[in-house]
């Protein structure tokens, strides 16, 4: 169950769990902060917990805040880059006669002129159909080696989320994904694919992602500091 918990100007939103067993605080990527607590955790340790670790909230908070100013909306003009797997593809508007209304082709994103009011609508329908086929790809290889079996994968608009793990074994992934550089889809995939083992982000959690990935916190790190510029 969730609930909300305001803590001097720090707003949270707890989420409370039978499973969970220690109290532990995420920042997601749009800047929301999540409170996760046993179920029968006295809710005067949450706050003092959240209070030890303020000066950590506000550091990451500031962090991305600096993130989001170098984030700008995209026109879908003539020259403007669209990322794919980590490669920026400048775009050219071309006559109507293009068989399909977007396509890569010779290292550019070519939209057809007369749908042009409709381009983010096409830019998010070619990523969503990519990644279904990319990320299909690499789940089954690291699904192998993890040694678990996804229920159902889906691609879709998760908001400030690369991935999200269901309770029913189902994974989600968000299509923007599909821009950011293979190796950096990998960690998110292998992130989520652990979470059939592991739901927490305890110990555990991040040494099945070592022995996939040995290098994760790299990757990691990474898709912390750049992933805002990957948008649409």
């Amino acid at each position: 169950m969730s609930e909300s918990l305001v803590i001097d100007d720090l707003y949270f939103v707890l989420h409370r769990s039978d499973k969970r067993k220690t109290v532990g605080i995420t920042i997601d990527r749009g800047g929301e902060l999540i409170l996760n607590a046993p179920s029968d955790c006295p809710l005067e340790i949450i706050e003092q917990i959240a209070q030890q670790k303020r000066f950590w909230i506000y550091t990451k908070l500031a962090e991305k805040e600096l993130l989001c100013q170098n984030r700008f909306e995209k026109e879908f003009v003539n020259g403007e880059g669209f990322y794919y797997l980590g490669r920026s593809y400048r775009l050219l508007l071309v006559p109507p006669k293009l068989a399909t209304p977007l396509r890569l082709y010779q290292g550019r994103f070519m939209l057809r002129s007369n749908e042009h009011n409709h381009a983010r609508e096409h830019f998010i329908h070619w990523y969503t159909q990519h990644a279904e086929l990319w990320l299909q790809r690499r789940l089954n290889l690291f699904s192998a080696r993890l040694g678990v079996a996804p229920s159902i994968i889906k691609i879709r608009d998760l908001g400030f989320r690369w991935g999200s793990c269901g309770s029913q074994g189902n994974l989600y992934f968000h299509w923007l994904t599909i821009l950011l550089p293979p190796r950096i889809i990998e960690y998110i995939i292998v992130h989520e694919l652990v979470h059939l083992h592991e739901s927490h982000h305890n110990t555990q959690f991040w040494r099945y992602i070592e022995r996939v990935l040995p290098d994760f916190v790299l990757r990691k790190q990474w898709l912390a500091e750049n992933g805002s510029r990957f948008v649409l």
